[in-house]
Order: structure tokens, then sequence, then C-alpha cells
């Protein structure tokens, strides 16, 4: 009878650790959810839909490389030489 008692007891334990890893994975699930609608928020404030993200990195890194290109050429020659030494 004792080790059936003991056997009840752990499995008792273990459905309360399952119910503490639910309670957390529901919270971090909450988190990630209100994370998630406030990046959309912010995505919609920029004009730009979710859909759209990466054609809109990729324009954004093109106009970067297009700047540094631009300012390269309005640089003297010899600067940007004299300075990667």
């Amino acid at each position: 009878m004792q080790q059936l008692e003991e056997k009840i007891k752990q499995i008792k334990t273990k459905i309360e650790e399952a119910k503490d890893l639910r309670r957390r994975a529901e919270l971090k699930l909450e988190n990630l959810e209100k994370q998630e609608r406030d990046i959309l928020m912010e995505l919609e404030q920029l004009g730009v839909k979710p859909e759209q993200l990466q054609d809109e990195i990729s324009r954004l890194e093109q106009e970067v490389k297009d700047g540094l290109a631009e300012v390269e050429q309005l640089l003297p020659e010899g600067l940007l030489a004299d300075g990667n030494n």
C-alpha cells in the first residue's frame, strides 16, 4: 500500500511540474505576442507591411551602399587610401 501512495505522490508532483511549465509557456507566449503586436504597429507607423519587410530591408541596404559610393566619389583620391593604413 505504501508503494501505491508513493507512486500517487510522484504522479501529483509531476502534474504540478507540468502545470508550472504550462503557465510559464503561456506567459512567454503572451510576451511574444505582445512583442509581435508592437513590431507590427511600428512597421505600420513606418508605412511598411510585414510581407514587404524583406524588400524594404534590401532597398535600404542598397540605399546605404549607394550613399557610401557617392561619399567615396566625393572624397579626394588619396584620403581613402591613407585611412585604410
